[in-house]
């Protein structure tokens, strides 16, 4: 009897522990998701975007002895790699170009399911600037067929597709539950970003800005796939009933026939939910087409372009909003990742959203208010001296809108902050953020006809003009850098150059994980930015993710460019050796990171 009973308590200690560690992510998990340090539940690790985890057993005593734990080859084909991995039950979910997700054994590497949704690529205009691809089979996208993540929730994997679906694959096996079709295939809508849970529901957006697209984000039951509430970010056409108020408003900021060519406003990255107070963050692309005078031609705001909104995510209804750059005509997207935090300002602490969106000026603002707390530009700015302190409202400096002259403005379309994550840190105070410093030679076309499948930017890509007897050049390459920056004084802590080549992750143990833009993956210490670890992979890595499995923690990033990406996974004391970058033969061991490495040199990368 006393066996038996050792044996029965044992199994029920055993069978308790296995519940709990297959336990399905529900809401009150992804509430909590900031203190789970051993998984990534979310593509920011938390609904508000911090992308800080609590994990410290990796930190600046020990970061050198990084090694490589192991690497899976994605076996992709072109396009930009910008995942973030999502981890939970020591599976590590991935997306590769082309919406191909796949689950690993986040332990050791091994494939357990790969998903394809076999999307046709032939004659697929993957953003060649100034030359696009009048014949298409494939869906319409600016910048190549990237995805910047996954969803998890209730046992179901979420993602976004190239041809604006909507998918729910079972987390175990793999195999599609429920696809819902999120904009007409033959319109020009995508989708790139990454969906997020917000009270049972699926959030999604959609990218496609660079055409003639009407943009809008849309709910879907998280176990159905119904459509539960879809908010437009930019009016249709007048002589047709408002979907709401938001509409009926943002209608008085435009005129002409705006409608006609979609206006622009795509939400085509980042998202963010705060459960305490119920809101849901949305974040809008520029307008469509980039030339204020094709679009509204009378002049006027535009809204809700540049835009952060906020949305009750049971109905969708409009609660406020904050317009980063009205009339933009510059491509000044605030589409990047909002980060929510409780911070202390003038002694009081404030809940906030901060933002570094395209336009050069790092904000934060109250997210319960939308109220304008601060900005201040963190890279090189020249289309405005600077913002309203009470509004935050721009003020335009002169001379830099083009619908009538050519102008050189900083920053160009690439903008100061792409799709890059940003990190907060609560123990340094510190947001660490991937910048950019850039012109461009804005010069718009005098006979604009938008077409479906067509760029519908309405501007002219030459160089400017060169002193007389000297050759044209193009402007520079952005000059990449990964900035720590302080939200409450709105200063610069400190800058490490060349470092714009991922997305960043902080950690208790002090640490900031970023990539330079030679294709080094970095570890440096959250206070000082000093280098303490480096290891050479490949130029384009997406945003890092760290957790912990069996007492021991591990940081994974992808990286790769043209079909070579791979995810690589570090832990202390790994001893795996370093791959080729296109197969799994060892290569040259870890290189340090170069001092003089090259500056950043992609072309704009957005939706």
């Amino acid at each position: 009897m006393k066996w038996f009973l050792a044996f029965a308590m044992a199994a029920v200690v055993v069978c308790a522990a296995a519940a709990q560690q297959s336990k399905p992510v529900d809401d009150k998990a992804l509430k909590n998701a900031a203190k789970n340090g051993g998984d990534w539940l979310t593509n920011g690790h938390d609904l508000g975007d911090n992308r800080y985890s609590p994990l410290k057993q990796i930190d600046t005593t020990n970061a050198s002895r990084l090694g490589l734990a192991w690497s899976y080859d994605i076996n992709g084909t072109f396009g930009t790699v910008e995942t973030t991995p999502i981890v939970w039950d020591g599976i590590l979910y991935g997306t590769a170009p082309w919406s191909i997700v796949y689950a690993l054994d986040a332990k050791t590497g091994k494939e357990i399911w790969r998903w394809d949704p076999k999307i046709p690529r032939q004659n697929f205009p993957a953003g060649s600037v100034g030359k696009p691809d009048k014949v298409r089979t494939g869906p319409s996208v600016c910048c190549g067929p990237a995805n910047r993540g996954v969803a998890l929730y209730n046992g179901k994997i979420y993602v976004g597709t190239l041809e604006a679906k909507l998918v729910a694959l079972d987390a175990k096996t793999g195999k599609e539950v429920w696809s819902v079709q999120t904009a007409d295939m033959g319109a020009d809508y995508s989708v790139t970003g990454a969906p997020i849970i917000a009270g049972g529901k699926v959030i999604i957006g959609n990218a496609g800005g660079e055409y003639s697209a009407r943009g809008f984000v849309s709910a879907y039951d998280a176990e159905t796939g119904k459509l539960v509430w879809r908010f437009y970010t930019v009016p249709g056409d007048p002589s047709k009933p408002f979907e709401n108020k938001a509409m009926e408003t943002a209608a008085k900021t435009w005129t002409g026939e705006w409608w006609k060519l979609g206006g622009g406003g795509t939400v085509w990255d980042g998202i963010s939910y705060d459960p305490d107070l119920d809101l849901l963050y949305i974040g809008t692309s520029q307008g469509g087409p980039w030339v204020g005078k094709y679009r509204s031609p009378q002049g006027g705001a535009n809204l809700y372009v540049c835009s952060i909104i906020a949305l009750k995510p049971e109905t969708g209804a409009y609660v406020w909003h904050f317009q980063t750059t009205p009339a933009d005509e510059w491509d000044y997207d605030a589409t990047q990742g909002m980060t929510l935090a409780d911070i202390k300002i003038n002694g009081k602490v404030r809940k906030v959203i901060m933002q570094a969106p395209k336009n050069g000026f790092f904000y934060v603002l109250d997210r319960k208010t939308g109220e304008f707390i601060s900005g201040k530009p963190y890279v090189k700015v020249t289309w405005a001296t600077g913002l309203d302190p009470k509004t935050g409202a721009p003020i335009e400096a002169p001379n830099m809108r083009y619908d009538q002259e050519e102008r050189v403005v900083s920053p160009g379309p690439a903008g100061g902050h792409a799709w890059q994550a940003m990190s907060y840190n609560p123990n340094t105070g510190l947001v660490y953020l991937p910048a950019l410093d850039s012109d461009f030679h804005y010069i718009a076309t005098k006979d604009f006809k938008p077409e479906v499948g067509v760029y519908s930017w309405g501007i002219v890509f030459r160089p400017p003009p060169a002193p007389q007897g000297q050759a044209a050049q193009l402007p520079p390459p952005p000059g990449g850098s990964l900035v720590a920056w302080d939200p409450v004084t709105q200063t610069e802590r400190w800058r490490v150059k060349q470092m714009n080549g991922s997305g960043t992750v902080t950690t208790a143990g002090g640490l900031v994980f970023a990539a330079t833009d030679g294709g080094e993956f970095v570890a440096v210490s959250a206070d000082k930015g000093e280098k303490l670890w480096s290891v050479k992979l490949q130029p384009g890595m997406a945003n890092p993710a760290t957790y912990m499995i069996d007492g021991r923690q591990y940081v994974s990033i992808l990286a790769g460019r043209s079909g070579h990406g791979r995810m690589y996974t570090f832990a202390l004391d790994a001893k795996e050796p370093m791959p080729g970058p296109a197969s799994s033969a060892p290569a040259a061991p870890p290189a340090p990171v170069p001092t003089g490495a090259g500056p950043h040199s992609d072309a704009p990368q957005k939706n």
